[in-house]
């Protein structure tokens, strides 16, 4: 269980001096880049920008060259006109991944960017070498109960801003232990960063554009990248049942249950997270 004081060390700002890159027409990404080795590269929610990573990503740095960027219209990278698609966005990420010369990398996605890691795999199999997929946002049987979620956080921002969608997600999106761990300045901590994530329209956007994600049980066959799923065993949105009923699609596919951690589990258990990824990454690597 992470402390107060570690979460306190969330550091929102980001770095002036890194260039971006660009990927397609009018678009440039912001990313950082830390550490060397086998590429580990996170995905974004629209709720979670490249800083927010830092600070649970610390051990894995040590290991792997780990890359984060900000999706086009969020963060800090370009703002268009209409909220990308998804095949955008991963035609964003592979040109990144050119730029930055890494032929092929693990995928962290997390909640909605699972979608993100799902679709990469099954667009770009030779640049995939293998899925960690956090608190999915897909279950074995579709997405209805994901879409009805979405759809009450959009109307919760609609009619009550970033302040209200962080009151109707924190009890939802947090755990039991860790909710009673941190109290009240746990709640009002996170409630700061929250509100410095992103703007009320990114937020809109994100969430109209992910519930039109498509999905069906029978895509994941054709994922050839070796996938692991993790939860927390207090994830609302996929229970542990669900996430080792969903692990079995995938042609090479694996589940991890976090104890005591909701739906975004490295919060909870940021070693554990790590420790977890840590040996995914090498077992794979172990068959090369």
């Amino acid at each position: 269980m992470a402390s107060y004081e570690e979460l306190s060390r969330l550091d929102m700002t980001y770095h002036d001096d890194v260039p971006r890159i660009p990927t397609r027409e009018g678009v440039e990404l912001y990313y950082e880049s830390r550490g060397e080795g086998t590429a580990v590269t996170l995905l974004n929610t629209f709720f979670l920008p490249v800083p927010a990573w830092r600070v649970y990503t610390e051990e894995l740095d040590q290991h792997y060259r780990v890359v984060s960027f900000d999706l086009c219209n969020h963060g800090h990278s370009s703002k268009v006109e209409e909220e990308p698609t998804w095949e955008e966005h991963a035609a964003d990420l592979i040109a990144l991944l050119d730029a930055l010369e890494i032929e092929s990398t693990y995928l962290i996605g997390l909640s909605t960017s699972t979608v993100f890691a799902r679709d990469v795999a099954l667009r770009y199999p030779d640049r995939v070498k293998g899925l960690v997929l956090t608190g999915p946002a897909f279950g074995p049987r579709g997405m209805r109960r994901q879409r009805q979620i979405q759809r009450a956080w959009l109307r919760t921002l609609e009619s009550h801003g970033l302040e209200g969608l962080y009151e109707h997600l924190y009890p939802e999106v947090f755990s039991a232990e860790m909710n009673e761990a941190i109290g009240a300045p746990g709640f009002l901590g996170f409630r700061e960063s929250f509100s410095a994530l992103a703007t009320v329209e990114e937020m809109t956007n994100g969430l109209k554009r992910a519930m039109q994600d498509k999905s069906s049980p029978e895509m994941l066959a054709g994922i050839q990248a070796p996938t692991l799923v993790v939860v927390g065993d207090d994830d609302f949105l996929l229970s542990p049942t669900g996430a080792k009923e969903l692990a079995a699609l995938f042609p090479d596919g694996a589940c991890e249950i976090i104890p005591k951690a909701g739906h975004i589990p490295f919060i909870d258990d940021p070693e554990g997270f790590q420790a977890i990824v840590r040996k995914f990454v090498e077992e794979v690597e172990s068959r090369a």
